[in-house]
């Protein structure tokens, strides 16, 4: 690859003019940009054309250039045994290559105008190109031909590996009981020994033990903040700065990638942490606590402040990424950002008596800045206002209360507005530029309103996905938006304005319509992981409509198109591109945060296709788990036994399955960290239809088929003797019960302990009694004597 220092070019032999006076008479025929070389021009006109000439014999893979290609060739197709890598084969070779001369393969034909970039090459082929200061930044659209510089990663330099793919897949421990869940929430099962809880501060190679923090007491005023040194510090002195052909912490055994590693080899880029912002020192504290010192607001520690600004962004950051880690300077943003961030950091730092003070400060400063504007004007609204109100509404909305959810649904229109105004400003400044590329600085600006208004828009989808709410913003709004890039490019730092414009000439970028149109024509796209979650998030929305409208109800073909859309949104998770950023939480998909959290609204979609609970839904928005209970009982007449019932059952068994292969021990004390607040969100559905079929193959006259049978014993077989005989030898209240376990066990999220409380008494019902749960003695609920199986109204 060419530098963009024309002096550090050593191959071209033919003598070159002085650099103060060059003459530049060749134009592009497209923007007349003018250049001295026609070489030069040819590179350019690809920025226009598109076109890729250097194309890939193994796969259908194309390039911008041919070190490109090489890189391709060497990482990509490494492990197929084929052609060596180039400096292996001119050592095989007994000859030295010449520099523009790459692995052997079919001839290419190159015309002229690419000779200079061919011959500059040599460099990157022979892995010396990073030497340049000013070297081009390490990445591609592809993602499979990213050069690889040494770089300073964690505790020394490290480039990744070459990936052993069977070891690296089957490393994790295996037991006799992996498969299985025990009742007894106290008990150390052996599959506590996967993989563990990545907490930040306790990075150990070969961890075992649950730290501390997990150890949940009796109350969520429990002292259980962890604490976030460095990853430097907690890193392991001695071993391979990469203990895993992926991973770099000991703790984490799965892939960084939303892509499938049993079939692609995934990035081959050095990984890359970015870290969470911090606030350097007392002087930028107390430059923070000047702009709010008329405010009445009480600004937490400095030690505090990183520590909540750690648990953001290494815990809660990734499922939603629409803040820049970057550009997020403390003593810069606006504090009620700031103040926002902060709260939600206390809630995974199992603060929340900080949490809400924060969290209410937030709110008071971004109320004060709309009151203070004489004639509101949302196109005049700036980007940290949307976003500080999208995490406030965050935080009412799953904190627990139905007053939080109330204030959240009051200003939905509010926050709406915003999006739509903001939206329309920035299509003003695209259009300004008439075609024209933007820079690094424009791009993520740009790229940063996207991302806000997507991150509202999920959001908004979550709402009407756990309460049944009517979407406040449309499909339509966003039709014409660029969705968001990958989590490689948005946090790419650049070293000029000519390596972002080639960089960002050879990205490519899929709207939300043509995505969206591929999805329901069949053919697969591809796109990030953030755009996978906005895409499945869209067709969720698109299945809520059918169920609810009168007019699409009885449309059979729009039926159709949307199981072909989620079919083959699904095989599109295998086109996904391939991310560089490390992630540092414990995921059992093995792949990036937002994959895991689509796959599980992909799971509840393919179930509201047949089955509507609808009551339980609306039911669960005034927080009253007996209600919510007796709604879930109510609910079983909408599930039936056929096979299309089945097909949903199959996606419920792989929602349980995951706790299981897990163990439940494990996801009880990490969930609620290491995963968004989705999975129980999504969860929900799915766990009432499976307890409601699995009670009705139990108590129903009408013999099981095999397919039944043989569904109702894989579920049972992910649970041992002893958890099924605690609840009277039911699996439906099994299930049940233990799902509300692990719901409530550890909460950074109220609303989860509100829906484990729902599934404990959904789970009593099912065998006809109360144990030693006594219901609230406001709600007037009589306890029930054991009665043996009673009809399930009875127990409410």
């Amino acid at each position: 690859m060419a530098t963009s220092d024309p002096s550090t070019s050593t191959s071209n032999p033919s003598p070159r003019k002085p650099a103060s006076a060059p003459e530049k008479k060749y134009k592009c025929q497209f923007c007349n940009r003018a250049f001295s070389r026609s070489e030069h021009r040819s590179r350019h006109e690809r920025s226009h054309t598109k076109e890729r000439p250097f194309k890939c014999a193994k796969c259908r893979s194309t390039f911008v250039r041919r070190d490109l290609l090489l890189r391709h060739d060497r990482t990509v197709h490494a492990k197929d045994g084929g052609v060596p890598l180039v400096s292996e084969g001119r050592k095989r070779g007994g000859t030295k290559s010449s520099p523009t001369e790459g692995p052997s393969k079919p001839s290419i034909n190159v015309d002229p105008g690419t000779l200079e970039q061919i011959e500059a090459s040599s460099d990157a082929a022979n892995g010396h190109l990073n030497d340049a200061e000013n070297s081009l930044p390490t990445y591609s659209p592809d993602r499979g031909s990213m050069l690889e510089p040494s770089i300073e990663y964690l505790s020394g330099a490290a480039t990744l590996p070459q990936m052993p793919w069977d070891t690296f897949m089957s490393q994790a421990p295996q037991d006799h009981k992996s498969h299985s869940m025990s009742s007894s929430m106290s008990s150390q099962d052996t599959s506590m020994s996967q993989q563990p809880f990545v907490n930040m501060g306790t990075i150990q190679p070969h961890q075992t033990q649950l730290p501390p923090i997990m150890e949940r007491q009796s109350s969520l005023n429990s002292a259980l903040a962890p604490t976030f040194p460095s990853l430097t510090d907690s890193f392991p002195v001695s071993g391979s700065p990469t203990p895993n052909a992926l991973s770099p912490f000991p703790s984490m055994t799965g892939p960084v990638s939303p892509v499938n590693y049993r079939r692609s080899p995934g990035p081959s880029q050095a990984l890359t942490l970015p870290k969470a912002p911090q606030v350097a020192n007392e002087n930028e504290r107390n430059a923070i606590a000047a702009q709010i010192v008329n405010e009445d607001i009480d600004l937490p520690p400095t030690d505090a402040i990183n520590q909540h600004l750690s648990t953001y962004f290494n815990l809660f950051h990734h499922h939603l990424p629409f803040l820049h880690p970057e550009l997020f300077t403390p003593g810069i943003v606006e504090p009620a950002l700031l103040f926002a961030v902060l709260s939600i950091g206390a809630l995974y730092n199992f603060d929340p008596a900080q949490a809400y003070l924060l969290h209410h400060g937030s709110k008071k400063l971004v109320n004060q800045f709309l009151q203070n504007k004489d004639n509101f004007d949302s196109r005049k609204c700036p980007l940290w206002t949307m976003q500080s109100t999208l995490l406030n509404m965050i935080f009412e909305s799953w904190s627990g209360g139905p007053g939080g959810l109330e204030w959240a649904c009051s200003i939905k229109s509010l926050l709406t507005n915003m999006v739509a105004g903001n939206k329309y400003e920035l299509k003003l400044r695209t259009d300004a530029r008439g075609g024209v590329p933007p820079s690094h600085q424009e791009w993520i600006e740009d790229e940063g309103c996207r991302r806000t208004y997507f991150a509202v828009y999920i959001f908004f989808g979550m709402l009407t996905l756990t309460f049944n709410h009517t979407p406040a913003i449309s499909f339509n709004e966003f039709d014409s938006l660029e969705l968001p890039s990958s989590e490689s490019l948005w946090n790419l730092e650049t070293s000029d304005e000519d390596s972002w414009r080639e960089i960002f000439s050879a990205s490519t970028f899929v709207t939300v319509q043509e995505a969206h149109d591929s999805l329901f024509r069949g053919e697969c796209t591809r796109y990030s992981a953030f755009a996978t979650r906005i895409m499945i998030n869209a067709l969720f929305l698109e299945v809520w409509n059918l169920k609810r409208s009168f007019e699409t109800l009885q449309d059979v073909v729009l039926e159709w198109k949307i199981r072909i859309a989620l079919e083959t949104w699904e095989r599109s998770l295998d086109l996904c591109e391939p991310e560089t950023i490390v992630v540092p939480l414990s995921t059992p998909h093995k792949s990036h945060p937002l994959i895991f959290n689509a796959m599980a609204v992909y799971r509840n979609t393919r179930a509201r296709l047949e089955v509507d609970l609808k009551s339980v839904q609306e039911a669960l928005r005034y927080h009253n788990s007996y209600e919510v209970a007796a709604a879930m009982t109510v609910a079983r007449e909408g599930v039936k036994r056929s096979e299309e019932m089945l097909k949903v059952i199959e996606q419920c068994f792989e929602c349980i399955e995951i706790v299981a292969l897990q163990g439940i021990n494990w996801v009880t004390k990490t969930s609620a960290t290491n995963w968004s607040v989705e999975h129980p969100l999504c969860g929900m559905d799915l766990m009432v239809i499976l307890s409601l079929w699995l009670y009705r193959l139990e108590t129903d006259d009408e013999p099981a088929t095999d397919d039944e049978i043989a569904m109702y014993n894989k579920i049972r077989n992910l649970f041992d003797d002893d958890a099924v005989e605690m609840y009277g030898s039911k699996l439906s209240s099994t299930v049940a019960r233990v799902w509300g376990t692990m719901l409530d066990g550890v909460v950074v999220w109220g609303i989860s302990k509100l829906m484990g409380e729902s599934f404990k008494l959904h789970s009593q019902a099912l065998i006809g009694y109360e144990d030693e749960i006594m219901p609230d003695p406001t709600n007037g609920m009589a306890s029930l004597p054991d009665q043996g199986l009673m009809p399930l109204e009875a127990a409410y």
